[in-house]
């Protein structure tokens, strides 16, 4: 763990290490998976046979061994404690409604010159959801990807996830019950990407694909877009929390930690304006983290990536989280509106002390499928857009390309595109 004073002389030379700092995948993944795909184009469901067993340990020998249906689901979520089958349902409510106030409106109308204008938003046929099921299976991953695609509309909803050994986490079946899933295939990794993208024999590809998985399933939908559709290119997880030292240590601790447990190459950043409650918070991470169940991974992370930096105000804090343009961003600070207003780079943030992260990544509504590797810049996290396409439209009668084709024949000619000139022109003469 770094522990950094923005006045220090060299901050500015480690902090720019930090915001480079990938954390992601490198050109032996790139080469791995570009092979795996490869594989898969050319010789479709042999090579998943093959791939899964290597990888899963799992043998795809019977149609039946390849997926698991709605009545599995179904089960599955019958099966669970009612606490477990109330808490699937009401995140499931809350994300539904969230997402149901996404959807783009048609646009339909007739300009000054009498031509009709407009765009309609049609969604597209099929999605495929990739669901994570090595390291940690989420089916609160599965929630969120799937529920905005149900409301968007499409139609054919499947899920890919491994299952090693040919064990699944039943919650994650009952989750697919939950969303509508029509079927989850038992296929994970690059080579799950490439099935959804290309097809297979068994399995028919789909228009876009989204979910988070680990760097090969990242590097796979990197090589496949524009075969397919996709979410994002997704990395570790991060979390930045500012926080002043009114704050309890085991508060921030805890939030710190939440991101740290996913997996070692996790970052988890703290700003803070006091100097003491940084050293606190330090001390509360170490024990905290020495008491969980994934104290191997967070404490990898941490050690590896976690940075507290100290900054002489508050404020100091929000250019270098501009910077960072984290996925996750806690505002842990009295007005923490004042500082969002200022913020403007981050996948999702949550606001005021009472705001952990973790509710976000669950139930809040909002979906924790996020840009990383300061991805946030230039996108957003996962909505209902991503399983949407717009059509634009328009009609013109003789007075509307009256009143523009001439201006439209002058470029055509000056681009040197004489049929696109002549195909208006034709008309103008009638």
């Amino acid at each position: 763990m770094q522990l950094l004073k923005a006045s220090a002389p060299g901050f500015e030379r480690a902090f720019a290490a930090i915001v480079d700092d990938r954390r992601e995948s490198d050109d032996d993944v790139a080469k791995d998976v570009a092979s795996i795909l490869a594989d898969v184009r050319n010789r479709g469901d042999k090579a998943l046979v093959q791939l899964t067993a290597r990888f899963d340990q799992y043998t795809l020998d019977t149609p039946e061994s390849w997926q698991i249906g709605p009545a599995e689901f179904a089960a599955a979520y019958e099966a669970l404690e009612s606490g477990l089958r109330d808490a699937l349902d009401l995140a499931a409510k809350r994300i539904t409604a969230y997402h149901e106030a996404q959807l783009p409106e048609d646009r339909d109308y007739t300009d000054a010159v009498g031509m009709r204008l407009g765009a309609k938003w049609l969604p597209v046929d099929a999605a495929g959801l990739y669901v994570p099921g090595g390291r940690a299976a989420y089916p609160s991953s599965l929630l969120m990807n799937a529920i905005p695609a149900k409301v968007a509309g499409v139609e054919r909803i499947v899920a890919v996830s491994p299952t090693p050994g040919g064990k699944i986490n039943p919650l994650v079946l009952a989750a697919a019950h939950v969303a509508g899933i029509d079927t989850l295939w038992r296929i994970g990794g690059a080579q799950a990407v490439a099935a959804l993208a290309y097809g297979t024999g068994t399995i028919e590809r789909v228009d876009v694909v989204t979910g988070p998985g680990n760097a090969w399933v990242a590097e796979a939908k990197r090589q496949l877009f524009g075969v397919v559709g996709i979410d994002m290119v997704a990395g570790p997880s991060e979390i930045l929390v500012i926080a002043d030292g009114t704050n309890d240590p085991d508060w921030i601790a805890a939030d710190l930690l939440s991101q740290a447990e996913h997996d070692p190459s996790s970052q988890s950043i703290l700003i803070t304006d006091d100097a003491d409650f940084a050293l606190q918070v330090e001390d509360r991470v170490d024990v905290q983290a020495a008491m969980l169940a994934t104290s191997k991974v967070a404490r990898a992370s941490w050690d590896a990536h976690g940075v507290i930096i100290v900054v002489d105000k508050i404020e100091d804090a929000i250019p270098l989280a501009n910077r960072l343009a984290a996925e996750h961003v806690e505002l842990a600070v009295d007005d923490p509106d004042a500082l969002f207003a200022q913020l403007r780079h981050a996948g999702s943030v949550f606001l005021g002390r009472m705001t952990p992260e973790a509710v976000g990544d669950y139930l809040a509504g909002p979906n924790h499928v996020l840009p990383t590797g300061r991805r946030a810049r230039f996108a957003s996290g996962l909505s209902v857009l991503d399983f949407m396409k717009r059509t634009s439209f328009l009609s013109a009668d003789d007075a509307a390309l009256a009143a523009v084709g001439p201006a439209g024949i002058a470029l055509a000619e000056a681009e040197g595109l004489p049929a696109h000139a002549k195909s208006i022109e034709l008309r103008l003469q009638k």
